[in-house]
């Protein structure tokens, strides 16, 4: 494993482990299989962890595998305050003391303002307290390091690192994203002011990892033979300015080729060829993408049961892969769900797009899926499937 340091000189893994996705099991976290990925990624050299608080069992899961396997003093552990439920003083010791206890721990290593927005809300914390509050934390050992984890434009991500003296950040970055979130310009600033970057979303939602036929043909005909994630994760790591690239792995194959991939890559690694090849992937990529959705999940979940990423991945991919693989999928996903998770159920209540960090006018879009994929044969498909479970 590489290692890169933080704003203290502490070591890194440049791959960290991402405990969002756990595989479930009956609607449960599949606590065995993510002890044995986990415990893989740790004796491969993996020693960041990050989780949130909103994240359905994943901070107790992460706890629980930690005690077993007493490696709590060898790991670093990310988690996140929902600042979003924060209406007085008293809610951060509330919420953070929960942490603690779900984490089975009685400190946290890197501690972020889950998915900041902009100043104003920062303001609106510190006028709650929170200066004093991490101030606090930080003087008892209870808060190691503090940061923010951040979706949106450049020029608010630089007006968030210039409004507090953090000791990190986490932003969404990968090669689609060069451009747009925080981008090249935000990663680059907050490297100017000494902070650390992890990044998040490097696959940006598994669409990096299930190129379209087209995209994926330019880097199965490319001298150098990698897999599109190898090419994703090294395109982060030739960065310099990258501090720890965070992975949601839940197969035992992802963590394996990861924590490989990771071992073997270095800044400045890729030529300027492999570069504008990805430039040419990112063409390709574009030109059939109809909608942005990375699938982080914010808008979920919706109150009438609709699948937001599912419908739009089987979307996207209506434009990339062809009308049959884009209906199979979109029918997997929502017509053989005990309850419909169809775009068809959206009433436009509005919910979601308010949550969307990429800004998309959700409730439109759906209507387009349903225009698109709720065809006539999708209609009568899924009425045979409710037949069929009457009988």
């Amino acid at each position: 494993m590489n290692y890169r340091r933080d704003k203290n000189g502490r070591e890194l893994s440049i791959l960290g482990y991402g405990c969002m996705r756990f595989k479930r099991s009956g609607g449960r976290i599949d606590l065995d299989r993510a002890e044995k990925q986990v415990m893989t990624a740790y004796k491969g050299g993996v020693n960041y962890f990050d989780t949130a608080y909103i994240y359905p069992g994943s901070e107790a899961a992460l706890g629980q595998i930690v005690e077993k396997n007493d490696i709590r003093e060898k790991i670093n552990i990310a988690t996140k305050l929902p600042h979003y439920l924060i209406h007085s003083e008293g809610d951060f010791d509330r919420y953070f003391d929960e942490q603690l206890s779900r984490l089975r721990t009685d400190y946290i290593d890197y501690y972020l303002m889950h998915m900041l927005t902009d100043a104003a809300t920062w303001e609106r914390l510190k006028a709650l307290g929170a200066e004093r509050w991490i101030e606090e934390k930080k003087r008892t050992g209870q808060i190691r390091q503090v940061g923010f984890s951040y979706h949106g434009g450049t020029e608010n991500f630089m007006k968030l690192v210039d409004a507090y003296d953090w000791d990190f950040c986490m932003i969404q970055y990968n090669y689609m994203d060069e451009n747009s979130q925080a981008g090249v310009r935000g990663l680059k600033y907050a490297n100017l002011r000494g902070l650390p970057v992890m990044i998040m979303e490097p696959l940006r939602g598994g669409r990096l990892a299930n190129l379209p036929g087209s995209a994926e043909k330019i880097i199965k005909n490319y001298d150098k033979k990698m897999t599109p994630v190898q090419w994703a994760l090294k395109w982060l790591w030739n960065q310099p300015e990258v501090t720890c690239v965070l992975s949601g792995m839940n197969t035992d194959d992802a963590v394996e080729e990861n924590v490989k991939t990771a071992s073997g890559s270095f800044a400045g690694e890729l030529s300027e060829d492999d570069l504008n090849m990805l430039k040419d992937v990112v063409k390709e990529i574009n030109s059939k993408m109809k909608v942005g959705c990375t699938g982080c999940g914010y808008c979920q979940p919706c109150p009438k049961n609709v699948d937001i990423p599912g419908c739009f991945a089987a979307y996207n991919r209506r434009f990339s892969d062809g009308w049959f693989t884009s209906l199979k999928e979109y029918f997997m996903c929502t017509a053989l769900r005990h309850d419909s998770s169809a775009a068809s159920n959206c009433v436009a209540c509005g919910k979601c797009a308010q949550h969307c960090p990429q800004g998309i006018d959700i409730p439109s879009e759906l209507k387009n899926v349903k225009s698109k994929l709720e065809g006539p044969a999708y209609k009568l498909a899924a009425k045979a499937v409710k037949l069929f479970r009457t009988y």
